[in-house]
């Protein structure tokens, strides 16, 4: 018995996995699962959970498993993936049940604190329908209303206007949408203020704090030095940076423990960082005096904790390497290829035409009513990071990810890696892309602090693209991403549409 170990609660999810399938019109009632492979899977799933124990849900995960699934990911990165969403949510109770396919299964559970999530599962569409992926996000109580029914793009767009115009007269969203289907923009349009103050309203070409989905640039950057034989996943943090603060630390962490985040690496933000003045934070390694010295949380590979001092790291190995700047290397090896003209890491201190400020809930004595909104400037760095912080635009995000689905970033190998985790054999770097990583589920990223929130959403079965970009605190622009692919897993007929405001 291998029971989990109580440790510090992780507040974000950001996690690699499948994407809502379509609809199913005579799906079971709120609460009830079938009694179908897919049901029992479910239910299982909750049970194993429950247990608190990694043996049990390694067996759950060797019976249920679609063999694929297996040889994609890791065994220990799925516990540990479980393992942190144990610390956050605790044991798990069935809520309802948003939708059942024959190749999927989305349900509403509640966390021993009453939070909400949504889980998502993905089963492969031939007996025995094995498991190919878990995807969970936060849920509230309208996802607990029943799914919409069956419809056209044409007015699925039309119900993501209605749907994202009615969180904006809430004040629960201010940003920008797009929804693109095999690259090609569907809808384009800006909702709310880039400043409030003088009333300048958000564009499409508006610039929005990314948060950490510039890790993704990060982690572009580590596969292509790693394909061109610069780096290797097993190489350790002093073989590249002899200069580490902490010896022990570099001499027994890898690369490959830095991406996954299981380095033993603590955060960036904490008491240190609030006491620090945000204006001395102008270059990646500016960032590593705020925790580089410090001993290692756990033993490296023992366990997943989220960790941007990881990614920190990370883009000085990017630096070191490659002989570049990192900032100067992803602009020139990835914002260029890509075509991103309007993605940069702007200075908090140094405005930039363009860019939209970041607004966040000022509330009351003790954390009391919400009431009114103000700007975030207190609480970001002067410049971001390799862990985030950069700035862009829907277009921009929708221009990377049709440059890595066509591997214009990656060889098709490490494009793969880069959507599953699975790393490329030797010799495979020049391989066709993996049918079984490119056309099955999807992949999702976010990024979120005081007044940022941004969702970038793939599917990769239905090829559609959601960006939405936000100034708003979290979580406005996933809720809204949510809704918006909760509408388009509806569509049953393509008709053309575009729309842009």
């Amino acid at each position: 018995m291998q029971p989990r170990r109580a440790r510090v609660t992780v507040v974000v999810l950001i996690l690699v996995s499948v994407v809502v399938p379509g609809l199913s019109q005579d799906g079971p009632p709120p609460g009830k699962l079938p009694d179908t492979d897919l049901g029992r899977c479910v239910r299982a799933y909750v049970a194993a959970f429950n247990s608190g124990d990694d043996d049990v849900m390694r067996q759950f995960f060797n019976e249920y498993s679609a063999a694929s699934s297996l040889e994609r990911v890791p065994m220990e990165r799925r516990l540990a993936l479980t393992n942190r969403l144990w610390d956050d949510a605790g044991e798990l109770e069935l809520r309802a049940v948003r939708e059942v396919t024959e190749d999927g299964a989305s349900v509403v559970l509640a966390g021993s604190d009453g939070r909400l999530l949504l889980f998502t599962f993905r089963f492969e569409p031939e007996e025995p329908h094995g498991l190919l992926g878990i995807r969970v996000e936060p849920a509230g109580e309208r996802d607990l209303a029943p799914p919409p029914p069956p419809m056209s793009l044409e007015r699925a767009l039309a119900a993501i206007e209605e749907a994202v115009s009615s969180a904006v007269a809430a004040d629960e969203f201010s940003g920008t949408v797009l929804v693109a289907r095999d690259g090609e923009p569907l809808l384009r349009r800006a909702w709310g203020l880039a400043c409030k103050e003088f009333a300048v309203p958000n564009r499409v070409d508006t610039h929005f704090n990314l948060g950490s989905i510039n890790k993704l640039f990060t982690k572009v950057a580590i596969g292509q030095l790693v394909q061109a034989g610069a780096l290797s996943f097993d190489d350790t943090i002093a073989e590249i940076l002899p200069d580490y603060a902490n010896a022990e630390v570099a001499r027994t962490v890898t690369v490959r423990h830095l991406l996954e985040m299981t380095s033993g690496i603590g955060d960036i933000f904490g008491t240190t960082y609030d006491a620090t003045p945000k204006n001395r934070f102008r270059h990646n390694a500016d960032y590593l005096s705020l925790f580089a010295a410090e001993e290692a949380r756990f033993e490296p590979g023992e366990r997943f904790e989220y960790s941007n001092g990881s990614y920190i790291v990370l883009g000085e190995i990017v630096a070191a390497a490659s002989g570049e700047d990192y900032y100067e290397y992803v602009q020139r090896h990835i914002f260029e290829p890509a075509g991103m003209a309007d993605s940069a890491w702007y200075e908090a201190d140094n405005p930039e035409p363009g860019v939209a400020f970041g607004y966040t809930k000022n509330w009351g004595p003790g954390g009391g009513p919400q009431l009114t909104w103000r700007r975030n400037i207190y609480s970001l760095p002067a410049r971001g990071s390799a862990a985030g912080g950069g700035y862009s635009t829907v277009d921009d995000l929708l221009a990377f990810t049709s440059a890595l689905l066509a591997d214009r970033l990656l060889t098709p190998a490490y494009t793969d890696w880069f959507l599953s985790g699975r790393e490329p054999v030797a010799g495979g770097g020049d391989r066709a892309p993996d049918p079984a990583v490119r056309n099955q589920g999807g992949v999702g990223f976010a990024g979120g602090a005081p007044g940022i929130n941004s969702m970038l959403d793939v599917d990769l079965e239905r090829g559609f693209t959601v960006v939405v970009m936000g100034n708003y605190d979290p979580p406005a622009a996933m809720n809204a991403a949510r809704t918006i692919r909760r509408i388009l897993a509806a569509v049953v007929e393509e008709a053309p549409a575009v729309a842009e405001r």
